[in-house]
């Protein structure tokens, strides 16, 4: 709908998660978007965790990164359409000849012609997952970020080029964090309308040791009070949750308070962006004042 009433803002999934559809069927779905945007469509895989892969999904949730790669591999194969797909992996085989199936399946090419360089973007966070961004794809959707704090992200992500060996450089590879807003002349209130929002991630969005925000927050400093924050929203005491979302992390990945306050800190982001250390800023808005702030702050 959003390609179908625009003309040249890019647009895409953030996210698609993969076990949820064949690698075919994503890269079917990205061509014929794109074809109809212009060229204008942006491919968002993510992994998602395994209370949702096998509780809503109902396959294995196995290797995650394993599967990210092969995953951007066989779509990449699929829209170059260079010949028949074929693909041995440890996740994916093209075609299956595993058991239960009928040994009828060969190799198939794509009919539907197209770009075969249509931008795939992650949603990784985790080193592995950082690392195989890199490695394979041509940007990243951090969940959140602290432009003050590149290298939690920066070093595994520069690992990830190096192993591609393809003498691709963080300057080709876009940083595109999600940024939530809240512009509001009091402070306090701009700051608890985020807190519900990080203490989901941080405290309920997977199992306990199995929750890879709760993880991120850990790595940027706020170990303690992250474990603090899941042992209660697992215990459904989500208010005391969130009431202990400190202040000081909301300012490092958010934009919030008043209108200065938060023109003051698009600095960091700007000088972040400088660096190279950012190439897009994915903002949580709607509000036409915030939208028309951040045109005429980054525009």
């Amino acid at each position: 709908w959003v390609l179908a009433q625009t003309d040249k803002i890019r647009v895409g999934t953030a996210i698609m998660q993969m076990p949820a559809r064949t690698p075919a069927m994503c890269a079917m779905t990205a061509m014929s978007l794109d074809q109809l945007s212009g060229g204008r469509f942006i491919v968002g895989l993510g992994a998602s965790g395994p209370q949702v892969v096998e509780g809503w999904h109902g396959v294995p949730y196995g290797k995650p990164v394993t599967r990210t790669r092969e995953y951007i591999q066989i779509m990449r194969k699929i829209m170059a359409r260079e010949g028949p797909v074929e693909f041995d992996g440890d996740v994916y085989q093209l075609p299956n000849t595993g058991a239960g199936t009928t040994g009828l399946g060969k190799p198939l090419k794509s009919i539907l012609e197209g770009n075969p360089n249509i931008p795939i973007y992650t949603a990784s966070i985790t080193p592995a997952g950082l690392r195989c961004a890199g490695e394979v794809a041509d940007g990243v959707f951090p969940v959140w970020m602290d432009p003050d704090k590149f290298s939690i992200l920066g070093d595994h992500i520069q690992k990830g080029l190096d192993t591609a060996g393809n003498g691709k450089s963080l300057s080709d590879f876009d940083i595109a964090p999600f940024v939530s807003v809240a512009l509001n002349d009091d402070l306090k209130a701009a700051y608890d309308s985020l807190r519900p929002w990080l203490a989901l991630y941080i405290g309920g969005m997977g199992a306990k040791g199995k929750n890879f925000y709760n993880d991120y927050a850990a790595r940027a400093g706020y170990g303690e009070v992250a474990e603090r924050i899941q042992d209660l929203y697992l215990s459904g005491k989500k208010a005391e949750a969130e009431a202990l979302v400190p202040d000081q992390l909301l300012d490092e990945v958010a934009l919030v308070g008043p209108r200065e306050r938060i023109i003051e800190r698009l600095g960091s982001w700007k000088a972040a962006a400088a660096r190279g250390e950012v190439g897009t800023m994915l903002l949580g808005v709607h509000d036409p004042v915030v939208l028309e702030l951040f045109a005429k702050e980054l525009l």
